[in-house]
């Protein structure tokens, strides 16, 4: 949120009046929408869900709402305002995950308050874990569970009642633009693409920080970055075995395979290969024709 400020002054220049800025919901601030408006550009982010939110959760009828996508279980409702629309959106999947997600730490929770209790009933200290570990700092710890007081059945019970909290699978896209339900969504989920490709040319494709060199430095290997992932875009589009394989061990399997280049006097060359596995062989299978 602080810093998105900065980052957006160094690029409104070349943009366009006009143009669409997303952003997630750790940027999402009156200010910094303020500052997009004032420049006369559009915005779409995503929002933290407040207390009104959880009102229309309460009304919230799946009968009633738009079926946005099919596969995932995601529904939309649009709420108007004068200087905003809110996209509230319902995803079955994401509802499944996030309780699944939360049962787990309803686990670990309970995990934990056993540690605590067995270190009382043994009179015995917490666990490193349990303890601020810092020589500047005198503590006194005095804990009391209410495991003594519960089954394990009411405290897992107990511990799932405050960690779920009824907002599973919904969540909230606002924007300055009227858009339909499914643009709005599509929209969005464009820049977790668009993150996803930076992600990988750091991580995977491996260009070095840019932010230490001149432009056209970055310009380079940016475009480099960029070229070497359409190629491997494209092997997993032609290649449907590695269509699930990641970037870095398509990666991995090319920088390992070596050709060697044999040059004879009025002979024609011959070329050798080398380092082969699952990988690279089936790339060389389809665009070189070796087997």
């Amino acid at each position: 949120m602080k810093h998105f400020a900065d980052t957006y002054q160094q690029i409104s220049n070349r943009l366009k009046p006009g143009s669409l800025i997303i952003f997630d919901k750790g940027a999402n601030s009156t200010k910094n929408i303020d500052l997009i408006l004032a420049d006369k550009m559009k915005y779409l982010t995503s929002k933290k869900l407040n207390k009104s939110d959880d009102k229309r959760i309460k009304k919230f009828d799946k009968s009633k709402a738009e079926l946005v996508d099919a596969e995932k279980g995601v529904y939309g409702i649009k709420f108007v305002k004068p200087n905003s629309i809110d996209y509230f959106y319902f995803s079955e999947k994401l509802q499944k995950d996030q309780l699944k997600s939360r049962a787990r730490k309803a686990l670990r929770k309970l995990k934990e308050a056993k540690e605590i209790q067995k270190s009382i009933d043994t009179n015995k200290k917490l666990p490193m874990k349990f303890r601020i570990n810092n020589v500047l700092i005198d503590v006194s710890y005095s804990y009391q569970t209410k495991l003594e007081e519960l089954s394990e059945d009411e405290a897992l019970k107990l511990v799932e009642k405050v960690i779920i909290n009824g907002r599973e699978g919904f969540f909230c896209i606002k924007s300055s633009e009227d858009l339909t339900l499914q643009q709005a969504l599509q929209t969005y989920r464009k820049k977790d693409s668009i993150e996803k490709i930076f992600n990988s040319m750091k991580n995977e494709i491996e260009i070095k920080p840019v932010r230490v060199w001149s432009d056209d430095s970055i310009y380079g290997a940016l475009i480099i970055g960029f070229l070497a992932q359409l190629f491997i875009s494209l092997i997993r589009y032609e290649i449907k075995e590695l269509k699930n394989t990641s970037t870095k061990f398509i990666k991995n399997s090319l920088s390992s395979l070596t050709v060697t280049v044999n040059i004879r006097i009025n002979k024609p060359k011959t070329y050798i290969y080398a380092n082969f596995d699952t990988i690279n062989r089936l790339i060389l299978v389809q665009n070189v024709g070796i087997t």
